[in-house]
């Protein structure tokens, strides 16, 4: 029976402003059955640290990250092999306000070739790192570009074509938060690690020895951990000592859709999704995030109290099950905070003319865009710089969702329906579920290259890997129909 995308995202979205907030089912600490929080979270969630850049004498920020193998104790007294930046797993948090030039020196020490992208952010398609932008075994990547876009939750990720299920599952991945002066003058908890707390939130198989399973993670539809991993810990608690706390949460999971709420169905505020702050605060009870999708709440909390953030599960195949994600534990006297501002992120909503371009994306099965797998010498499409276009996504037989490199994009509609009001920021990734439609205003940048392309993809990552991807370039306008659409041999690295 066809459904409505957002008829999932309206119900997980609870309260739109006043209203009696409803309670999310009960759920599984972590892989067990809940007991309410009498037992379990006995882990200090980790907080990646912030990566201190380098400054030279020209006023670039340079941040070195070092892909690497190491090990990790998911389970006590278990260390099992992982990957990780700058250390065993995941990576340091990077931060830069708009206007700032960094340079990141992606060193290669995994032993085998990897990428690395900059998920959300804006940069020139040669800086992107996608599929094409192989780094060799000890080999330094160092892309470089000036922030140009408002104050928002990014990360990053490798993005090698057919092994990027493997990749991040292991565990490179990371934050890169960006600041902008409206942001930093808002009255918004942000101090890293005090009231401003990142939270990568991944499912996992652990096996008895600790190891991370890789059994089906890149031959089913859909891979599905049953274990939850934040920040890399299992079983995890969270200590806070303010009023109010900001919570940027990123699913940095294979398939998973989280439905996110607090197990007392408390109500807290988004203020921000994956490109930025949104216009005011929305209210909710929960929120809904599919792979790579990130937002930004506020919650408050009294003294003394203790409350559970939780998943609930749903009919869809990607979110089955109930989990216990973090137990949050606040102090007995808190720090005061300000309400938070009725008024936020200015950057206007994405409109499109009345003549707008609009392109079509059918998604079929777990591989192809419009009939075809991916191809790394193929251009699929050619947008003029600046251009405002409607892209109208169809996802056929499966859940997806779907990720559009460089671009800021807008939801409309899914099946005709308009979305919920904490969705209606800018963003960069969209959750549809099977047999559903939607229509995304799309702006696209100014960095122009017709032989260098981004990408468009499913973010479930083995649909990814598996070919449900394509490329565009962006060119300078009316230079469209000069552009060859097929990419030089030799062009995309060994992986092509």
């Amino acid at each position: 029976m066809r459904r409505r995308a957002f008829l999932l995202l309206a119900a997980a979205a609870g309260t739109q402003g006043c209203g009696s907030p409803s309670r999310p089912a009960a759920g599984r600490a972590t892989g067990r059955p809940s007991d309410g929080g009498a037992s379990g979270f006995a882990n200090p969630v980790r907080i990646p640290p912030l990566l201190e850049p380098v400054v030279d004498s020209a006023g670039v920020k340079t941040f070195t990250l070092t892909a690497q193998r190491g090990r990790t104790e998911f389970l006590p007294g278990k260390p099992a092999p992982t990957w990780g930046f700058n250390g065993p797993y995941l990576g340091p948090t990077l931060r830069a306000s708009r206007g700032d030039r960094v340079r990141v020196n992606v060193v290669n020490r995994i032993g085998e070739d990897t990428t690395v992208h900059w998920h959300g952010m804006r940069v020139p398609a040669l800086m992107d790192g996608g599929p094409q932008r192989i780094i060799a075994p000890d080999a330094t990547w160092s892309p470089h570009w000036t922030v140009e876009q408002p104050a928002a939750t990014t990360w990053y990720h490798p993005h090698p074509h057919g092994y990027t299920v493997q990749h991040v599952y292991r565990g490179l991945a990371g934050m890169f938060l960006l600041d902008d002066p409206r942001s930093q003058a808002l009255d918004l908890p942000r101090t890293y690690g005090v009231d401003d707390f990142p939270l990568i939130v991944q499912d996992k198989v652990l096996n008895d020895d600790g190891t991370l399973s890789e059994k089906r993670l890149d031959d089913s539809v859909f891979f599905l951990g049953d274990r939850i991993l934040v920040n890399g810990t299992l079983d995890p608690h969270l200590k806070v000592g303010s009023q109010r706390v900001r919570l940027r949460i990123l699913n940095a999971s294979n398939s998973r859709l989280f439905h996110i709420g607090f197990a007392d169905g408390r109500a807290f505020q988004v203020v921000g999704a994956d490109a930025g702050l949104l216009p005011a605060p929305a209210q909710v009870d929960r929120i809904s995030l599919s792979p790579a999708e990130r937002a930004e709440i506020v919650v408050a909390f009294s003294p003394g109290e203790s409350v559970i953030l939780r998943s609930s599960g749903g009919r869809d195949p990607i979110d089955k099950g109930d989990f216990d994600l973090l137990k949050i534990i606040a102090a007995d006297r808190l720090r005061p905070s300000s309400e938070v501002p009725d008024h936020l992120g200015t950057t206007p909503p994405i409109e499109v003319p009345a003549d707008a371009r609009v392109r079509g994306f059918r998604l079929d099965g777990d591989d192809e865009i419009n009939g075809r797998d991916y191809a790394m010498d193929r251009i699929d499409e050619v947008v003029p710089a600046g251009a405002r276009e409607i892209w109208e996504v169809e996802a056929r037989d499966h859940a997806h969702n779907f990720h559009i490199h460089e671009v800021a994009l807008r939801v409309l509609d899914i099946d005709g329906s308009p979305p919920p009001q904490w969705y209606r920021s800018q963003k960069d990734t969209v959750f549809l579920p099977a047999k559903s439609k939607v229509r995304l205003a799309v702006e696209f940048g100014h960095f122009t290259d017709p032989r260098t392309p981004y990408m468009f993809h499913c973010h479930i990552l083995r649909h990814e890997d598996r070919g449900m991807m394509g490329q565009f370039v962006i060119v300078e306008p009316g230079t469209e129909a000069e552009v060859p659409r097929t990419l030089p041999t030799g062009h995309a690295g060994p992986h092509g």
